[in-house]
């Protein structure tokens, strides 16, 4: 386990690296399959609204901060540009958290080295594809709560001049907390670990899952390397997790899907 401090960007590039590695490569597949289709529907619809949307979101601009427009541009852009790659993401991972599971899996064994020789059945996916669709209905109830109220918060704020330049920053803030605990889940899931107590290990470590999640957030608004983001999200969650995560007081006594008492 690689014990050195590394930051988010870090990860993702591990999770890129390790996206055609001999033992993944399979599990990568269908994933990658899906979020074509989802990229090529959802980027039809942000293009066909974006326009409309910024200039609605700009004429609300009082007439004394008109020279300064341009600069509303950017925010209002950038902003709508981090709900199209968040958007992107929650519906992608939603589609495609059968396969995450496994992956997640897969890539721990092969970042430590301990790559199981019998190859996971078809029961045995079928029956992580079930339990991973569960996993991720539960956290839809946490997230779209949330979801709904910073989407009304930064409504609200978008009308009151100088404060609508905070809205983008806290919708940028929440969807990278959002998209940590995401893809962090899965690691956790595999070794026995529930959703709430993920959240309070988290805490802990708020800066650098903010700094995973933020570059997880910002990648998925390029398009076309989105499609290559999710997998390679989970990947490099995977090595977060054994990093920050899988040694942590918490974890003592706590035990995996296959019943083994985890210790440090």
């Amino acid at each position: 386990m690689t014990k050195a401090p590394r930051i988010g960007p870090t990860y993702l590039l591990q999770g890129m690296r390790l996206l055609h590695h001999r033992q993944l490569r399979w599990l990568v597949l269908w994933p990658l399959l899906i979020n074509a289709f989802l990229f090529v529907g959802l980027t039809w619809l942000a293009i066909d609204q974006f326009g409309q949307l910024l200039t609605w979101l700009t004429s609300k601009i009082p007439a004394w901060l008109e020279f300064i427009t341009w600069i509303f541009w950017i925010l209002f852009g950038g902003f709508l540009l981090l709900v199209y790659g968040y958007t992107f993401a929650i519906l992608g991972n939603l589609l495609a958290s059968p396969f995450y599971g496994p992956l997640s899996e897969r890539a721990e064994q092969v970042i430590t080295g301990h790559i199981q020789s019998t190859p996971t059945s078809m029961k045995q996916l079928l029956a992580m594809a079930g339990s991973a669709m569960k996993r991720e209905l539960f956290k839809m109830g946490y997230f779209l709560p949330r979801i709904v109220g910073i989407f009304v918060l930064t409504l609200t704020l978008s009308f009151i001049p100088v404060l609508n330049l905070v809205g983008p920053a806290i919708a940028f803030l929440w969807g990278g907390w959002s998209l940590a605990l995401q893809y962090l889940d899965y690691p956790s899931d595999n070794h026995g670990q529930s959703f709430d107590e993920l959240r309070q290990v988290l805490k802990k470590q708020r800066l650098q899952s903010l700094s995973f999640g933020g570059t997880v957030l910002i990648a998925t608004t390029v398009p076309l390397l989105n499609l290559f983001i999710m997998p390679a999200s989970v990947i490099g969650a995977t090595s977060f997790w054994l990093d920050h995560l899988a040694s942590d007081p918490q974890r003592l006594g706590h035990s995996d899907k296959n019943g083994s008492i985890l210790t440090e």
